[in-house]
Parts: structure tokens; sequence; C-alpha cells
């Protein structure tokens, strides 16, 4: 979370263990913060998912007839050990709990992670829109910007300028994304600004469909070894127009 309150009173919050005046006090923080608002609608659903499982499997009928198999084939070392078996069912439950609950959990963590890549991209891109901020190198021209990063990232970005489609190249910069520091190349659309954060590829990606926060849409993709992601407050068919102009190069 990328406020002043802890995870660990979110979670109090969660399970009911402030007091009148902290929920009160927690809930205002909510309608203010969307860090915090999120994070709380992750927890929420995961809750929820373990609610309405049902993380009870009977025994597929191959491992009952091998238990009876056995017991019969052994009836003095059953007899001798009659807890055995009810540790082997137990054994068995739980292994067969934790693969549900494998299947169970995957969909609520990727929402949570995508949550997570939803805050940091939004943030690094308002922080973007404060005087100064938006540029370390400010140039229309790609073969002034591009070489500007070489030295500061392990990446050579690819830089483009797509003036003649409509989105002239502005600039770049260096930013923060998840700790790593990434590639920033700037872009106008009219009269807002595309920022369009280019690191190198990882398993983890921005959902790859458009999506919509706060005003403010992103689409991310992947090429060539790199991960894209395209944010701003402009329509979402100008980023998709972008992304496939960054496909064609």
């Amino acid at each position: 979370m990328a406020c002043e309150q802890s995870p660990t009173r979110l979670h109090a919050y969660l399970d009911g263990e402030l007091d009148a005046a902290g929920m009160a006090g927690f809930e205002q923080h909510l309608e203010a913060c969307p860090d915090c608002a999120t994070a709380l609608a992750a927890e929420e659903a995961l809750r929820r998912s373990l609610q309405l499982a049902a993380l009870y499997e009977r025994a597929p009928e191959s491992l009952r007839k091998k238990v009876r198999s056995t017991s019969s084939a052994s009836p003095a070392r059953a007899s001798a050990h009659p807890g055995a078996w009810r540790w082997l069912a137990v054994a068995a439950a739980l292994i067969i709990a934790t693969l549900w609950g494998t299947r169970l959990f995957s969909p609520a963590i990727k929402s949570s992670q995508q949550a997570a890549w939803t805050t940091t991209l939004l943030d690094a891109h308002l922080r973007s829109l404060q005087p100064g901020h938006l540029t370390d190198v400010a140039s229309t021209d790609q073969h002034t910007v591009k070489p500007w990063f070489d030295g500061k990232l392990d990446i050579a970005p690819p830089v483009r300028d797509f003036a003649n489609d409509g989105f002239p190249l502005i600039g770049g910069r260096l930013d923060v994304i998840e700790g790593r520091t990434v590639a920033a190349l700037v872009y106008g659309r009219r009269k807002h600004v595309v920022n369009v954060f280019v690191w190198k590829s990882r398993d983890t990606l921005p959902d790859s469909d458009p999506r919509e926060r706060q005003g403010y849409h992103w689409v991310a993709w992947k090429k060539d070894g790199f991960t894209f992601c395209a944010i701003s407050d402009t329509a979402i068919p100008d980023l998709q127009q972008l992304k496939g102009l960054f496909l064609q190069e």
C-alpha cells in the first residue's frame, strides 16, 4: 500500500478488530485513498472465495480400494496401528484441499497483482504530470532521446516519433515501477500526455486488456523482449492505435 496506513490496520478493519472510532476513521480514509480501497477490495474478494469454497473432496475409489486391500492383506499390522489409516486419510484430504485451494486462490491472487500494477503505473503517470517532472530529456527527435538512455538503463528502449500518425514524441525520462528503474517515453495526443513505460519482459504483465481507473486508461503489451504500458487520460482507441504503431515497427 502506497500511503501512511499500514496493511495491519487494513486487516484489523477487515476483521472488525478496530473500535468504533477506528472503524469510522478508516472508512473516512478509504473515501480519499484509492490504494487502500483497491487493497481492501482484493482482500474482501479473497475472503468471499474462501467462504464459498467447498474444500472437501471424496477420496477417489482407486485410493479407497487400495486402502481396503492393504488392510485386508495385513490385519495384524492394521490392528497394531489402528490410527495409521486415519492419518493416511487426513494426509490425502490435505493434499486434495491444497490442490483445490491453489485452483481457487489463483484468480484472487492474480487480481491482487493486477491491482498493485494499476496503482504503481497510475502513480507514476500522475507524478509525471507535476511541473518539471514530465521529461528528463525534452526533444521531438528520436535520435536525441534514444541515445540519452545509454548507460542509464540495462536496456536500449525502442524510441520512435509517430508525429505523422498523431502521436508526436515529446521526450523521455527515467521512472520507477515496483522498485525498478524503467524508461518512460512521452508522447502527445492532441491536448493529452501519453506515457509509455518500457522495461525488460518478465512473467508478471499488467493486464493486456484496455483498463480504466479514475478517468485514466492504459494498455499493455510485449514485443522483442520488452514490456510496454501506455497510460493516459485520452481515449482507449487512441492507446490501442499507439500500441499498433509500436507493434508495426
